[in-house]
């Protein structure tokens, strides 16, 4: 017979390889990890509200908003004399060329008054006459042997005769062309032996000591113009010579078409010694509205809700929303007339998105 045997050993758990441990470990850890993460973004959750915002901010400062304008317009002078025959004549001198400066009284041109003066010395022999009759008449008066109306008949031929000489006298000095004033000579229409009418310009005269620029100017910005007012000019032709001009007068309606008002500015009165000339075209840039010193935020930044405007003020890291009262628009800055001071920090980007009160981070400056 067979005799069967049990041999009972203690219980052991069985033995893992170190490899398999390792990863089973591994295991354990990203359960553990898993878990935390949870409650990690739980935690996220809670402080999404307190994130700060990155944003771009502005130090309101004062700034110089005055508007410029820019205008342009030939030099020229204010004075200009088309000086005219006064009788129909053949012209037997010209003693003037353009460029000539001439003096008030000098004589420019000569015209044949031979048919003046033959009437002229008619005239003058029917004053002779006339005054012959009037004394006759009145010694006659005097002895009664003429009337009272014979005597008033004689003395009324005697004006009427003097009256003739002084016509007479007139035209012929119109004959003689003369300058009423200093001046230069910048045209010169007529040649010697020509036939001239009554009215025919003859020369143009200028007076180069006053010149002027006639500018164009907006209704819009001549309201902010006065006469006095000085302003910079400067010329195409002559870059490197800076003048100063003065609006001498704003004429006082606008033209019907261009809806631009004339502004006339003078130049100083040694501008020709300096070599400027009628013609040069004349640039003036000037200041209107002027608003040198005003506080000033990016337009951008200002926001509107309700009629009401306002702004971002940056305080602690945190947004404050402030009403404020806004001026003029110019380029990209808009004045503040109340609601903020010298200082602040405000932010500089559309506000459309922001809250009051939201955490921010300032990332950037503008201005």
């Amino acid at each position: 017979m067979f005799s069967i045997k049990m041999i009972i050993m203690p219980f052991s758990p069985p033995s893992i390889p170190f490899p398999q441990l390792a990863i089973l470990a591994l295991l354990l850890l990203s359960l553990s990890a898993c878990s935390d993460n949870g409650d990690a973004d739980e935690g996220n959750d809670n402080d999404s509200a307190e994130r700060q915002t990155p944003i771009a901010a502005v130090e309101v400062t004062p700034r110089d908003l005055s508007r410029n304008v820019s205008l342009s317009a030939r030099v020229e002078p204010r004075t200009r004399i088309r000086l005219a025959s006064r009788i129909s004549a053949r012209v037997e001198q010209v003693l003037a060329e353009e460029g000539d400066r001439i003096e008030a009284g000098q004589i420019l041109a000569q015209l044949d008054v031979a048919e003046e003066e033959a009437e002229l010395e008619r005239a003058k022999a029917d004053r002779d006459e006339a005054d012959l009759e009037y004394e006759r008449t009145v010694s006659l008066l005097d002895q009664g042997n003429v009337t009272e109306v014979e005597y008033q008949r004689a003395r009324a031929a005697r004006r009427a005769a003097r009256s003739e000489v002084l016509l007479w006298e007139t035209r012929r000095d119109f004959g003689t062309v003369i300058t009423p004033r200093d001046a230069v000579v910048t045209d010169r229409q007529v040649e010697i032996g020509e036939a001239v009418s009554a009215q025919d310009v003859l020369f143009e005269l200028v007076d180069m000591s006053d010149l002027v620029l006639r500018l164009g100017v907006s209704e819009l910005d001549v309201v902010h113009l006065e006469v006095g007012q000085t302003v910079p000019v400067t010329l195409d032709a002559m870059p490197a010579l800076p003048l100063e001009g003065e609006i001498r007068r704003i004429f006082p309606t606008a033209d019907a078409s261009s809806r631009l008002v004339t502004v006339e500015v003078a130049l100083p009165e040694d501008a020709e010694t300096q070599g400027v000339r009628p013609g040069f075209l004349g640039r003036v840039r000037m200041a209107v509205d002027h608003r040198p010193d005003v506080l000033a935020v990016p337009a951008s930044a200002v926001g509107e809700e309700d009629g009401e405007r306002y702004v971002y003020v940056v305080n602690e890291d945190r947004l404050h929303h402030r009403p404020v009262q806004t001026g003029v628009t110019r380029g990209n800055w808009t004045e503040i007339a109340e609601g903020l001071d010298e200082g602040d920090i405000v932010l500089a980007t559309n506000p459309i998105d922001m809250q009051d009160g939201q955490a921010v981070r300032i990332v950037g400056w503008r201005g």
